[in-house]
């Protein structure tokens, strides 16, 4: 490991130690798609992903970091991000943001996924949709010489595209040996600027998008942000080593 201006560059091997943690957190994940039904409470979703994190040689990262309550953020319809699960029941048409960490061998994985609970409108279809493709646009800029800005601008330019909004009060981060390090990753700004991106960061890159206006607000629970006007919100995140040759995303579940 080498530190540059307070940012990470790992080696080979820490990079596979970050893998694994990240795998895990993808494989969690891939689990809980199957488990989103009408019905199901958002702490049953929690008491799976806990049991399978543990099961699987992890340790929940988000338990107890900052005093958060559970193992997962369950983040329902206008909520964007840091939802605690509860006794919250699904119901038919809703969206979920679920977001993960995990923490394996001193080293941290981080990602996240919104799904339909059934079948979503055509509406909440399209704002996942536009916010999948905002990540993957973003990860593709993840490459050696690039800025953290041209991260930055290609999730805000696809999103504003669609007619949708980026949340800037929330950035993504570096990750590595602690769940959050240097540097911030904005969702919106100019190709160019900010950070040089170097071979051996690693960085959660996470598009939050509104279909309303990119206002929040942070509810009486401390943890749970909403969009301030009650649009709804997606959530994809992805752990991703920036390459000389391209981004490897590390949160990939893998077979």
């Amino acid at each position: 490991m080498t530190v540059a201006s307070s940012v990470f560059l790992r080696d080979r091997e820490e990079i596979e130690a970050i893998r694994q943690a990240a795998r895990l957190v993808g494989r969690t994940l891939r689990m809980l798609q199957g488990e989103v039904k009408p019905g199901v409470t958002t702490e049953h979703l929690d008491a799976l992903a806990e049991t399978f994190i543990r099961d699987h040689g992890g340790r929940p990262a988000f338990k107890g970091y900052r005093e958060y309550p559970a193992s997962i953020c369950t983040s329902v319809n206008d909520e964007v991000v840091h939802g605690i699960p509860g006794a919250r029941e699904l119901r038919e048409g809703d969206i979920i943001g679920i977001d993960v960490g995990v923490e394996m061998d001193g080293y941290y994985g981080d990602a996240a996924s919104t799904f339909a609970v059934g079948s979503a409108s055509e509406d909440a279809a399209r704002l996942m949709q536009v916010t999948r493709e905002a990540l993957s646009l973003g990860v593709a800029q993840a490459r050696a010489g690039r800025r953290v800005g041209d991260i930055s601008h290609a999730i805000q330019s696809h999103v504003e595209a669609a007619g949708f909004s980026v949340v800037r009060a929330l950035v993504g981060h570096g990750i590595g040996r602690q769940m959050h390090e240097e540097p911030q990753v904005p969702n919106y700004g100019q190709p160019g600027r900010g950070p040089k991106l170097m071979a051996g960061q690693v960085l959660a890159i996470e598009p939050m998008v509104n279909a309303g206006a990119p206002d929040v607000l942070t509810r009486d629970d401390r943890w749970t942000v909403a969009t301030r006007d009650g649009s709804w919100s997606a959530h994809f995140e992805h752990t991703v080593a920036v390459g000389t040759d391209g981004p490897m995303i590390l949160s990939d579940p893998g077979d």
